[in-house]
């Protein structure tokens, strides 16, 4: 068998296009301008990047961008502050928090400061809570876990009834993407450091998600035939074959993976580009929301 590779770049790609189009219609029809702001605390490299990454492609599909930053050692009270300010201002319609914030800084506080109506991380405890109870929907869900069911309906995942394992439990992706696979009726099975045989449970997994952050650490055998396999792991090993010295790679041995997988995404190109199509879709249902 040989996988089908499930291009995240094209599938977002649509999806920016889309997005594109319905800013478009939103000014035509005399709408706001969507504006997406952006909260960086600290220099980290990783983190800077990433958010270039997203004014680039909020700025491609009309979005205005307010990019904020400050210093590693702002107080609790200075982070605070300006989310305050931004909820303030009408031209932001969401308010991204970079995570993770410098240590010393309460993280919760820092994000139940954001306007549930301007939450397009989908992030703020009671959007989390939300997600997590049957019957209640969040105002926004966290971008990097609805990219990843997107993700998986393109490529013809059946989740209804299908016995999905996610191995990670991060705050970020683990848990709520846990959530909303159960949301879409799948029987759920979340691992962790603690968890026993864990190649054991992995073969059980219809759909697979991994998201542990340890390079190519799921293997051809712990995948069974036909699975549908998420890859969310980025990871850098050293190649000194290329002229930067190194590769990325995700959570799993992806050319060991092909060969058994129904369907994979690849890394880079797989659920990195849904996440920022994923928020700039919010930030519009945002603006739209506050018309």
């Amino acid at each position: 068998m040989s996988a089908r590779i499930i291009d995240g770049k094209a599938i977002a790609a649509d999806l920016r296009a889309r997005v594109a189009e319905a800013v478009r219609k939103l000014q035509e029809d005399g709408g706001p301008t969507p504006g997406l702001a952006t909260v960086l605390v600290g220099d980290n490299p990783a983190s800077e990047t990433y958010l270039r990454m997203k004014r680039k492609k909020s700025a491609e599909v009309g979005i205005e961008s307010f990019a904020h930053e400050l210093p590693a050692d702002s107080s609790q009270e200075e982070v605070e502050a300006l989310v305050e300010q931004l909820n303030a201002d009408s031209r932001v319609h969401g308010i991204l928090v970079q995570l993770p914030l410098p240590d010393g800084l309460d993280e919760e506080a820092v994000l139940s400061k954001v306007q549930l109506e301007k939450d397009v991380d989908g992030f703020h405890p009671i959007n989390i809570g939300r997600l997590a109870q049957k019957g209640r929907d969040p105002a926004f869900v966290p971008a990097t876990p609805m990219g990843i069911i997107t993700l998986l309906k393109h490529a013809g995942a059946d989740l209804d009834g299908a016995n999905a394992v996610v191995v990670g439990r991060s705050n970020i992706v683990g848990m709520p993407v846990a959530l909303l696979l159960i949301r879409e009726n799948s029987t759920v099975t979340v691992c962790h450091s603690h968890t026993r045989d864990l190649p054991g449970v992995c073969r059980t997994a219809d759909v697979l998600v991994v998201a542990i952050g340890r390079a190519e650490m799921v293997r051809r055998d712990w995948i069974k035939p036909g699975a549908y396999v998420i890859d969310v792991g980025i990871n850098q090993v050293d190649d000194s074959s290329r002229k930067r010295g190194y590769r990325l790679v995700g959570d799993v041995a992806f050319d060991e993976a092909v060969e058994v997988a129904r369907a994979i995404t690849p890394v880079p190109g797989g659920v990195g580009p849904m996440t920022i199509a994923t928020l700039l879709q919010n930030t519009l249902t945002a603006a739209e929301r506050a018309r």
